[in-house]
């Protein structure tokens, strides 16, 4: 059995030789002028205390110098004051949270992932969740950007999923709301529970949009034709997500109506018809939402029909069967309007799931795509579904000329790979940009058209969800 009551002066100790100035035999320069500072420290401590100062120092291991020069590293991505919370927890174990500001804290917890201290990232994470979730219920944009910028903060990441699911108000009054990023923004607004409420998310998305423009007037009956294009273009990523068919009509008509300049043409015809033709104050049905949705699907390359075809495809049913789910499309991407590059893919797509590729093919009628269930990353990896799927059309006319191929080797599914848009399989098909690359089969079940390298028309990313 153990007695641990001597570990309290090991660790004091310790500190004690982080101060020497006779035995170190390492200086580490740490900052970006003008904070820039110096600490001696002692590496056979460091290598057995950091994986990441471990693959450093080892390059020195066989140079000994004979000369008396110290080995000297940098460290210009931390800051001097949080470089010493850390090295006097990898000396002494000790780190007093209570003592640092919760902003300390979380630059403690990026410091020590790019120093792999894996004991240490855990331990922050769990210290934030349960002593500091109010401050981090009103600096949501801070700790969203932090845990989803870094696949080791995974604690945090449930955390803000579930702040998302559960009490998006908090996000809403936070005080960086506005600061959020797009992409944080339309993850949060595509929840369900979030949805339940459409004309408060309608009213903060309309808020964020606002101040991204500094210029525009708070009151929109003042707006010039150049102000409401510079809202629609700051918010047309947003729209498919606002479920405008399930306000009510005073909702729609004091809320939405005075923006209907932002809502595509389409969308706006049919919004107001329906709020016209619909008895006051009745909430639509889903039958009358579904027939709405089916008949304007956001869409230039597939019809309601080959959506239907999909969405079988996705619960396995046999063409013949009965739709058990019908889905509804909501338009995320389009190439002709956001871009062809695989930045913006990625800007877009990253951490979306639930997604559907469909792309025009160039000078042909041909509809390629494929089905992810799971979500796009820029990390490397390979994603791990037994639900995706790749498809070809022949063309737009004709849905019941298709080819549907399942996977079959689910560990490598999806290729994330930041270099390239969306990829099925082990780049069996790999969107490029401009063109479209179709190689050996590896993954799939069958070729769904013939190898090579094609150039793309137009291609669009759709995102389901149940109705």
């Amino acid at each position: 059995m153990y007695d641990n009551k001597f570990l309290p002066k090991l660790s004091e100790n310790l500190l004690e030789i982080l101060k020497d100035n006779e035995f170190y035999d390492i200086t580490i320069e740490v900052g970006n002028d003008p904070y820039v500072k110096i600490f001696r420290a002692h590496m056979v401590i460091l290598n057995y205390r950091s994986l990441y100062l471990r693959r450093i120092l080892s390059t020195y291991v066989n140079k000994k110098k004979d000369d008396g020069i110290l080995v000297h590293i940098k460290l210009p991505d931390i800051l001097p004051e949080t470089f010493h919370m850390i090295l006097r927890y990898i000396y002494g174990g000790r780190l007093s949270l209570e003592e640092y500001d919760t902003s300390d804290i979380i630059k403690i917890l990026i410091a020590a992932d790019e120093l792999n201290l894996q004991e240490l990232i855990t331990h922050l994470q769990s210290f934030l969740i349960e002593n500091k979730k109010n401050w981090m219920e009103q600096n949501f944009n801070l700790i969203f950007k932090t845990s989803f910028g870094n696949d080791s903060f995974l604690k945090l990441q449930n955390f803000c999923m579930e702040l998302m699911s559960n009490k998006p108000e908090k996000i809403f009054n936070s005080v960086d709301f506005v600061s959020l990023s797009e992409k944080s923004l339309i993850s949060l607004i595509q929840h369900d529970k979030i949805q339940m409420n459409v004309i408060q998310v309608w009213e903060n998305v309309i808020k964020w949009g606002i101040a991204q423009n500094p210029g525009l007037p708070s009151d929109s009956s003042s707006y010039s034709k150049d102000d409401f294009d510079a809202l629609k273009n700051t918010l047309h990523q947003f729209i498919p997500f606002i479920k405008f068919f399930n306000l009510k009509n005073k909702e729609f008509l004091s809320k939405v109506y005075p923006y209907k300049k932002i809502i595509p043409k389409g969308l706006r015809e049919n919004l107001i018809q329906y709020f016209i033709d619909r008895p006051n104050n009745e909430p639509g049905s889903k039958i009358m939402i579904n027939e709405i949705n089916s008949k304007s699907i956001d869409s230039r390359i597939i019809t309601f029909q080959h959506a239907e075809l999909i969405s079988k495809w996705i619960d396995r049913l046999e063409i013949t069967n009965d739709i058990k789910n019908l889905y509804e499309f909501k338009l995320i991407l389009r190439g002709s309007r956001d871009g062809f590059s695989v930045k913006k893919f990625h800007e877009i797509c990253d951490y979306q799931s639930h997604t559907i590729l469909v792309i025009k093919m160039k000078e042909s009628d041909e509809i390629l795509g494929g089905y992810n269930p799971i979500i796009w990353k820029s990390d490397y990896s390979y994603g791990s579904t037994k639900d995706s799927f790749i498809f070809s059309f022949d063309d737009k006319e004709n849905v019941g000329k298709h080819i549907l191929s399942r996977v079959n080797n689910e560990i490598y599914a999806i290729t994330n790979n930041s270099n390239y848009g969306p990829i099925f399989g082990n780049y069996e098909l790999c969107f490029c940009g401009s063109s479209v690359l179709l190689q050996n089969l590896v993954c799939y079940e069958k070729f769904i058209k013939k190898i090579g390298l094609f150039f793309v028309e137009e291609y669009e990313i759709l995102q389901i969800k149940k109705v």
